[in-house]
């Protein structure tokens, strides 16, 4: 029987089982190992040099991603330039967004959602797209590709609100399960040169379109992901924290990766592709994480992505620990799958130089041998205090060094990205304190989160949990819509 370890989930009863395995197969068994070993007078220097490998990369990399942000950011003279690496190594010239970008074309816009999850939300969603966004003078589509297993009432209001706004096309997809398939429905019917996925909580900056064609115009570039920002981070001290957590992620790391080997991958939102590249691409129903599989597919085609933190979404953030641990346990187990069905491929691929080959299996590396690595720490300390004459001070004293260097790193990294953060979002300097401060534990948190995807990666139990959204107040959705006595039939195409 396979167990399936998504904690939070089923009676107290199946929760205790589920927990009674995780402590046996991720604690208890390994320190016994480690306690029979160091009784048979061996050592665990391998390991040990391992754990201090895998501190000394992740200080390398962070730190240079901040860096490149940061000087950067001093340096504005061209904001558009990509590959420092490439250019101090081979002096090529640094990639980067036309000077000369066309006219902006006919855009389809993709909307994707389960509507029984985002039946809240997903008319304040459509309304910001149609009265917030600027639409390209060429004309635009706005498609909401959904699904649903039954009728729900909202579905007639969204009838009524397409027949306001002609761009809004409505296009449920029938017998799907998933959010690629969704995407997959759409992409045979989009229209534009330029098609734009976003999830349905997404709400984009007015200019998100422009900034995006800039890049995509001048033909360097088939894709574009630009920085997502929480929106919700005021409800509680997890939103918080995931919110300056994503200002690291989107202000600075990815920024710094695009900055340093001009790479960079769709994050599954706020993504802009040449309709022809994503279009060839498709989705794959299957992966737990579509948006990185559909990254590594596009660069083994020879597809170039870029970053640019300048093209702004809002989003909704889990408010509560067991919509943070599925949704972080569905993207560990994901990354997990990509890599194994990749990362050999990535090494061997034409299109991609030394520095984004370097990049990408460090990556997928990492998301494969990172969290079963740096675990062992655990069950290596409980064991080495039950044999006292085993203990390694010397390892102690360096992995303590390494991790107060990682420390600080931390928050060199939060104090750069809470000074670029931009100007109108809510939180502030003190959320980033807060941050620093549980990021031990929040550290540990996610170590134990891709710990339990890698046991179910193993047994074989694949399960997408969908990540709940927060329900907004009707007083926030501002379209003045007209009621009306009859109901309107779906656009067809």
């Amino acid at each position: 029987m396979k167990l399936s370890l998504a904690l939070v989930a089923g009676p107290v009863l199946v929760k205790a089982r589920r927990l009674l395995w995780l402590n046996l197969w991720l604690l208890c068994i390994p320190t016994a190992l480690y306690i029979v070993w160091l009784n048979q007078g061996y050592t665990l220097a391998l390991l040990q040099m391992a754990l201090l490998a895998v501190a000394f990369i992740g200080l390398t990399v962070i730190n240079a991603e901040t860096l490149a942000v940061w000087f950067h950011h001093r340096d504005r003279h061209d904001p558009h330039r990509r590959g420092l690496i490439q250019h101090w190594l081979r002096g090529r010239q640094l990639g980067g967004a036309s000077s000369l970008t066309p006219a902006l074309p006919f855009v389809s816009v993709v909307v994707v959602a389960y509507l029984p999850n985002e039946q809240d939300i997903i008319e304040e969603t459509l309304g910001h797209w149609l009265t917030q966004v600027n639409p390209p003078a060429a004309g635009w589509e706005l498609i909401l590709a959904y699904n649903t297993p039954t009728y729900l009432p909202v579905e007639e209001r969204l009838r009524e609100l397409a027949y306001q706004y002609p761009a809004l096309v409505l296009l449920p997809v029938s017998r799907s399960r998933s959010k690629a398939e969704n995407l997959n429905a759409a992409l045979k019917q989009v229209r534009g040169e330029m098609t734009c996925i976003f999830d349905a909580d997404h709400h984009p900056a007015a200019n998100c379109l422009s900034l995006a064609w800039a890049w995509l115009g001048g033909g360097a570039y088939d894709g574009v992901q630009g920085r997502n920002i929480i929106r919700n981070a005021g409800d509680n001290w997890l939103t918080h924290l995931i919110a300056i957590e994503f200002e690291c992620i989107y202000g600075v790391s990815h920024y710094g990766r695009s900055l340093l080997a001009d790479t960079a991958l769709f994050g599954g939102s706020n993504g802009y592709w040449r309709t022809a590249a994503i279009r060839s691409l498709g989705f794959f129903p299957m992966r737990l994480t579509e948006d990185i599989d559909v990254t590594l597919r596009g660069l083994l085609k020879g597809y170039r992505l870029v970053h640019d933190p300048a093209i702004l979404t809002t989003e909704l953030a889990p408010n509560s620990l067991r919509g943070l641990w599925l949704q972080r346990q569905r993207w560990s187990q994901g990354w997990l799958e990509v890599a194994w069905a990749y990362m050999d491929r990535i090494g061997r691929s034409p299109y991609l130089d030394l520095a984004q080959k370097t990049y990408w299996v460090l990556m997928l590396l990492f998301s494969q041998c990172f969290y079963p690595l740096v675990w062992q720490v655990v069950p290596m300390i409980v064991s080495t205090n039950f044999i006292n004459a085993h203990r390694d001070l010397a390892f102690e004293h360096l992995n303590l060094v390494m991790m107060g260097l990682l420390t600080l790193s931390t928050v060199f990294q939060v104090a750069l990205a809470v000074k670029l953060r931009p100007q109108d979002c809510n939180y502030s300097r003190r959320h980033g304190v807060l941050y620093c401060l549980l990021s031990p534990v929040y550290f540990w948190l996610k170590v134990l989160i891709g710990m339990v995807a890698f046991y179910n990666h193993l047994c074989g139990s694949r399960v997408w949990h969908v990540t709940a959204r927060t329900q907004m107040s009707p007083q926030q959705l501002n379209l003045a819509l007209k009621p009306r006595a009859k109901s309107y039939p779906l656009k067809s195409r």
